[in-house]
């Protein structure tokens, strides 16, 4: 648990272009996959989207702490990522999180 309390953890809510969602969820999942895979202190990322209204998005950001995150704001995927995304995002709130536990199944 150690290492947990040293993670920043973050929701990123945003309200996208409703007639721009799909070439933002595909430019989402590109930078989600290439973070992951590139970046060892990106922990995980979790997107979901309103049922009522999908244009609602909000993510769950855990990196392994404040300088893995600095890090990833300056990679070249991330910065592709907001380029592609600036006209289809309406708004963005950052909120960051304290990590109070977590339970998960194995594996996963």
């Amino acid at each position: 648990m150690a290492q947990e309390k040293t993670q920043m953890v973050r929701f990123a809510k945003l309200k996208i272009d409703p007639s721009q969602l799909e070439k933002y969820n595909t430019a989402l999942q590109e930078q989600m996959n290439t973070a992951i895979k590139l970046e060892p202190g990106v922990l995980s990322y979790t997107a979901v989207a309103e049922k009522s209204d999908p244009s609602k998005i909000t993510i769950l950001e855990i990196y392994a702490n404040t300088a893995a995150y600095q890090s990833h704001i300056e990679t070249l995927h991330f910065k592709k990522y907001k380029e592609t995304v600036k006209n289809m995002v309406q708004s963005l709130e950052l909120i960051d999180l304290s990590l109070i536990g977590s339970a998960k199944k194995e594996g996963m």
